[in-house]
């Protein structure tokens, strides 16, 4: 659990942030899945293909190739029994 401070007009809040994970409880498929999809967003996997769908152009190799590595990846991580805790490591995960 992690604890950010919200400023709303001038006034300070502390507000809790649940990593999604539950106490005593380690990561799910989902937590891996959704690590997968943040990565591949932050690529700029999309919108190269609505590019793509768009005007025709074919879309970077190396970025389909970066969303194949990507889905092994979390693949691999989700069916490890446990899911490591540090699974957003970089280490885990192919270099964009």
């Amino acid at each position: 659990m992690r604890m950010f401070k919200v400023i709303e007009g001038g006034r300070a809040q502390a507000v809790q942030m649940d990593d999604g994970l539950g106490a005593g409880q380690g990561p799910s498929r989902d937590d891996v899945l959704g690590e997968a999809a943040r990565r591949l967003n932050e690529s700029g996997y999309h919108l190269s293909r609505v590019r793509e769908f768009a005007t025709g152009v074919p879309m970077l190799a190396s970025l389909k190739y970066l969303s194949l590595q990507i889905d092994f990846a979390a693949e691999t991580l989700s069916r490890l029994d446990p899911i490591p805790e540090d699974f957003r490591s970089d280490g885990y995960w192919p270099a964009g």
